[in-house]
């Protein structure tokens, strides 16, 4: 069993990332490939190794905690990894995990791939079953599930926070300036600073 890999990003999709761990490639699906970019220095991953009969995939994340609720979410009915990795795509672990605590279905419903009865399937499996994950994020998921749950507008905090962890990652000002108006109007106002970042991500890779 897998457990992480480290190795350079030679290769990105809208999916996954091909991890290039010492000359051989390894399809690795993650909630936001474009954020982890391509370059020299390696990346690690903890990966989740998902078996079925007609497939065997691999599942990467930047931290344990994302590992560990991918694989809590896959104990849902109705919940298989595609969209398991949509919420996390969706929003931050802390953020998921503190919704389910407190059944905020508003929240829930927003993430991809999660309607109704899956956000009542997912409260009920897993609200107070987390474990850690409660214990660690109950007070950081509280207070950003209220920023994250709001409406927001343009100039709101969610692209703020999304542009602010862009320029971390080395994009000038006129880079995201260019990003934000191409993607602006397609923006509903209920996306999570990591959802803007997936989509500027994607803007900008392709230049």
């Amino acid at each position: 069993m897998i457990d992480f890999l480290r190795g350079r990003v030679v290769h990105i999709e809208s999916e996954y990332v091909v991890l290039d761990v010492r000359d051989v490639g390894y399809r690795v699906y993650t909630p936001n490939p474009y954020a982890l970019g391509r370059g020299d220095e390696p990346v690690q991953l903890f990966i989740h190794h998902h078996v079925r009969e007609d497939a065997i995939q691999l599942f990467g994340f930047a931290t344990r905690e994302e590992q560990a609720l991918f694989r809590r979410l896959l104990e849902v009915s109705g919940i298989g990894p595609k969209v398991a990795l949509g919420v996390l795509a969706g929003g931050r672990p802390e953020v998921v995990a503190a919704a389910i605590q407190h059944e905020n279905l508003g929240f829930l419903t927003k993430l991809p791939g999660i309607g109704k009865k899956t956000a009542q399937r997912m409260i009920l499996d897993l609200k107070g079953k987390l474990g850690a994950v409660d214990d660690r994020w109950a007070g950081a998921g509280s207070v950003q599930l209220a920023l994250e749950t709001r409406p927001v507008a343009a100039d709101d905090s969610n692209w703020a926070a999304a542009r602010e962890a862009l320029a971390g990652l080395g994009y000038r000002d006129a880079e995201l300036d260019k990003a934000w108006h191409a993607m602006k109007h397609e923006v509903t106002g209920a996306e999570s600073p990591d959802v803007l970042m997936k989509k500027a991500l994607q803007l900008l890779f392709q230049g």
